[in-house]
């Protein structure tokens, strides 16, 4: 019956957000589902527990920011299920992802959906975003649920490039986080997420360096 219910509520969330996705990509989002459920017994992955309400908080609350995902590469910190990393690399399979946590048995688990789900456009990294060294700085960095603005941008401003940009999803508008906001960083602009079946606000502020602030060398 669950099988049944996911289908039918991601079939009817994504065409209400008017996203169009093959089935074989609706399968490997119920597949991604399955596991998330699975592991989180053992791993606390993720507070949602009602498996009613997994379509809706975890795919298509991920899903929802994919007007806005414009890079060809997107890192995901603090990825810890995966979300919205995994299902926006199911949805975006052209695109690369890589995902980040300091939890090892999160990226454990990450790792095993990117075995399992067969996503060859996934990298899974076990570390610290302040001790990550990439070849090249990311033009989009995603985060869900994961720290403040603050932190996020004392965290990570090394992982991002010059004219890059953080995609930070959050519940009711941060006024607080937004006020907290160092200097030389702004609110490049925000919009409320329409997510199908999903209780309470959920926001994407969209967050940069302010004109002419450059990364620090």
């Amino acid at each position: 019956m669950t099988n049944e219910l996911w289908q039918r509520q991601l079939r009817d969330g994504l065409a209400a957000m008017d996203v169009s996705l093959t089935d074989a990509q609706q399968s490997q989002l119920l597949d991604f589902l399955a596991l998330l459920n699975k592991w989180n017994r053992a791993y606390n992955l993720t507070a949602v527990r009602d498996e009613r309400d997994m379509v809706s908080r975890q795919l298509l609350d991920s899903l929802s920011i994919l007007p806005w995902v414009t890079t060809g590469h997107l890192l995901d910190v603090g990825a810890g299920g995966g979300l919205p990393g995994i299902p926006l690399a199911i949805a975006l399979p052209e695109r690369k992802f890589t995902l980040l946590d300091s939890n090892g048995k999160k990226t454990r688990f990450l790792n095993q959906c990117v075995l399992e789900l067969g996503l060859e456009n996934v990298d899974v990294i076990h570390g610290r975003a302040e001790d990550c060294k990439p070849e090249r700085p990311f033009t989009q960095i995603s985060s869900r649920a994961f720290t403040a603005l603050e932190n996020l941008v004392h965290w990570c401003s090394d992982l991002l490039a010059n004219e890059g940009e953080f995609l930070a999803m959050k519940g009711q508008f941060p006024d607080d986080e937004v006020a907290a906001l160092p200097a030389g960083w702004q609110v490049k602009s925000h919009h409320f997420l329409e997510v199908p079946g999903a209780d309470g606000e959920r926001h994407l502020l969209v967050v940069a360096r302010a004109d002419h602030s450059q990364k620090p060398q």
